[in-house]
């Protein structure tokens, strides 16, 4: 099946050494950022048919970006540079235990790249066989208004749609506005992946095994919840729960990616067969957690 993911792509350069605060930084490596780019590669990388949509800006930046992905064996058909616009830029440092402090230039990049593209997104619901896509492409009234287009159209055919909230509240004006659109995500996705702190905005409930009970009874068919160092769990059509895998903790950015490429992958394969989420939330938690053991997650 072929894997249409949309969301925001940027260079991410990162201080690959732990520092306080980003006045100690001395140099920085760059990567390729944003969530979706990192799912798709993930995905790309464990044998799935996966497309990225959006884009980058017409610069050196934006041509690098793009290469990389595509070395990665990730489809761009809908993946456009936008003239006289920057690639969108993060500057990334970690402290000792792990936690990121981003600092983000260039968004304007974002909104241009998929203002370009939004006409042709109807074309790539039709071409591809499932849709993943995270809270960022709820930021902008047009990316929100293309991004539930392609929902709208995917759930229409019976198409598959996969949701990661990946909720970043810093950069809404009013994060109640985030929690808010992320619920109207929920009707009718085949799966939806969150941590313990997403799945309790997301229904109101501390407790993981409630979170989900709601989330499900919200119209979700599938829920996996990341745990942390406890894990994850799945409940819905199929159940399974497994431990976290130990890690040596260098960036904790980027592992609920890395475990949602991985599920995004083994489905991909199975035809979005709902036992293939129990058979692969093994691998996904240990593909987390040797994310966690570098700078740049991918």
């Amino acid at each position: 099946m072929r894997v249409l993911c949309l969301g925001e792509t940027l260079v991410a350069l990162i201080c690959e050494r732990p520092v306080p605060s980003l006045a100690q930084a001395d140099s920085f490596a760059p990567h390729f950022g944003g969530a979706m780019a990192h799912v798709a590669v993930v995905a790309a990388r464990h044998g799935a048919d996966v497309e990225l949509a959006g884009g980058a800006g017409g610069d050196d930046w934006g041509t690098w970006l793009r290469d990389r992905i595509a070395a990665e064996g990730v489809g761009l058909e809908w993946f456009e540079l936008v003239r006289d616009v920057p690639t969108p830029l993060s500057f990334v440092t970690v402290d000792l235990e792990g936690r990121a402090r981003v600092r983000r230039y260039g968004a304007d990049a974002t909104h241009a790249a998929l203002a370009h593209v939004a006409p042709r997104l109807g074309g790539a619901a039709q071409a591809c066989d499932a849709f993943v896509f995270t809270s960022d492409a709820l930021l902008d009234e047009r990316e929100r208004e293309a991004t539930m287009h392609v929902r709208a159209q995917m759930l229409e055919h019976d198409k598959p749609v996969v949701f990661d909230p990946g909720f970043r509240l810093d950069r809404w004006s009013n994060p109640g506005r985030a929690v808010t659109l992320g619920r109207g995500c929920l009707p009718g996705l085949f799966l939806l992946k969150c941590n313990r702190h997403e799945a309790e905005l997301l229904s109101g409930e501390p407790d993981p095994e409630a979170a989900a009970k709601g989330l499900l009874a919200g119209g979700v068919r599938n829920v996996v919840i990341s745990l942390g160092d406890q894990g994850a769990m799945l409940r819905g059509e199929v159940k399974a729960n497994v431990p976290a895998r130990p890690a040596r903790m260098v960036d904790a950015a980027g592992a609920g990616d890395a475990l949602l490429g991985v599920l995004v992958a083994r489905l991909a394969q199975s035809d979005f067969y709902p036992a293939a989420l129990a058979l692969g939330l093994k691998e996904a938690v240990e593909q987390a957690a040797r994310a966690v053991e570098t700078y740049g997650s991918a």
